[in-house]
């Protein structure tokens, strides 16, 4: 176990070996049945309705010998004793499916109605029109009444008038559906709904933007933080896999950003907020996409006030460049000379250097680089993000690089690394640490003090 003599990082060192270490059916009614004395009972059989037939309307009897038949019972098709109501032999129901007279039948049982009638509402689609006018058409002129004497070239004539028309017909259907379909003549809500999508600015230029600084949202930007963003930058980051939990829609009728982590400044948010939304809400860029009104920054929010904001930043990189050259100084760590000069100018992420002095205390390192600044990104902002190799002194590669990602991997918020990624095998194996935006401020104060 190693701790340096003096100094802000030997305090450090000594707290993360004993803090991170440490964390090694709807219901059916019956159908009712027909009561007694109902229609039913007074509906005619079948053998009844023939007979009233025969009786009402005799058949033409040819002279000849006349052979006694069947009497037929005149009782059974009495006027005065059949219903008035019993239907007609074609709409007479049969016993079993006769509605009670008091009773409404059921839609299945209800007539259908004529074929005469048609409803206002039942608007015919433009084949049927187009169908039925070519069918008269050719009625009327193709057609003839038998016994007309027809002409070759008449005929002919009336062919080709034929085929034209057929021509002309599918011609205007097609158009017809061309137009319908035309984006021109799209519903004024479809419109509506692709200004919303789109920030001021531009499509082409604006959508390029807005995309790119949601893919760097979802990659960078902490689980843990609340983005602020407008509706249409909210639907992206949501489409994309953020939480819609982690989202805070910023509208018209929000008076401030208040509750934010992270804002991502489209032209919407820019227009909506003016220059309050870096003097007053955000100050610091993390990253920046696009140029001109279209470019999209996401900011980090100042939970106090933006003189107190860049204080504790400055602060902060103060205390990272006094603790990276500590760092320099310990014999179980190597550095390119790119990483030993941002470990010198304090640019190293506080994380990154808590967990290198606890990494120390039991493995020799090999710093190979450290990045994690996006494009854009305000003066100030640290590396997030670091690449360990395999020592030259570790004889098992991989049992080395087995217990340092245990290490890792037992870390707690805010150590916890949100990415660690391996590639290469063996002795050229290279382990990358990776934290989230934004980074946390006076974690390095914090551990001297305490």
């Amino acid at each position: 176990m190693l701790c340096f003599p003096s100094g802000a990082i030997a305090t450090v060192c000594t707290v993360a070996q004993g803090g991170i270490l440490q964390g090694k059916a709807d219901r059916v009614l019956p159908v009712p049945r027909p009561k007694a004395g109902g229609l039913a009972d007074h509906a005619p059989a079948a053998d009844q309705v023939t007979a009233a037939r025969t009786v009402a309307f005799p058949p033409r009897q040819t002279p000849g010998p006349q052979t006694p038949g069947p009497q037929t019972s005149l009782q059974e098709t009495s006027p005065r004793e059949s219903p008035r109501e019993s239907p007609s032999p074609r709409e007479s129901p049969s016993p079993r499916e006769s509605p009670s007279p008091r009773e409404s039948p059921s839609p299945r049982d209800s007539p259908r109605p004529q074929a005469g009638l048609r409803s206002a509402e039942a608007e015919p689609a433009w084949a049927f029109v187009l169908w039925t006018t070519l069918r008269l058409w050719l009625v009327r002129h193709l057609l003839r009444p038998a016994g007309t004497a027809r002409s070759p070239g008449r005929l002919r004539l009336r062919l080709a008038g034929t085929v034209i028309l057929a021509v002309i017909v599918f011609a205007g259907g097609a158009a017809t559906v061309l137009i319908s379909r035309s984006p021109g003549r799209a519903p004024a809500h479809r419109g509506a709904a692709v200004s919303r999508a789109v920030s001021p600015g531009g499509v082409g230029p604006s959508a390029v933007a807005r995309a790119a600084a949601a893919r760097w949202v979802e990659r960078q930007v902490s689980r843990a933080a609340i983005v602020g963003c407008d509706p249409a930058m909210c639907a992206a980051l949501q489409a994309g896999g953020f939480p819609s939990s982690d989202l805070l829609p910023l509208t018209s009728a929000t008076a401030s950003p208040l509750g934010s982590t992270v804002i991502v400044a489209t032209a919407a948010l820019r227009s909506l907020f003016g220059p309050r939304l870096a003097d007053v809400y955000a100050p610091a860029v993390l990253a920046s996409f696009g140029s001109g009104a279209a470019h999209v920054d996401v900011r980090a929010y100042a939970a106090g006030s933006v003189p107190g904001y860049r204080a504790a930043l400055a602060a902060d990189l103060a205390a990272r460049r006094t603790a990276g050259l500590q760092l320099l100084g310990n014999s179980h760590i190597a550095a390119t000379a790119a990483v030993r000069q941002d470990l010198a100018d304090g640019k190293v992420d506080s994380r990154l250097l808590i967990t290198f002095s606890a990494l120390a205390a039991a493995h020799y390192l090999r710093i190979v680089a450290a990045d994690g600044v996006a494009p854009g990104a305000s003066a100030g902002m640290p590396l997030r993000s670091a690449e360990l190799a395999i020592p030259r002194t570790a004889t098992h590669p991989g049992a080395y690089l087995d217990s340092v990602l245990a290490f890792l991997r037992a870390q707690r918020t805010p150590f916890l690394a949100s990415g660690l990624h391996v590639t290469g095998a063996g002795a050229a194996a290279i382990l990358r640490i990776e934290f989230s935006a934004p980074a946390p401020l006076g974690l390095l104060g914090q551990r001297a003090s305490s």
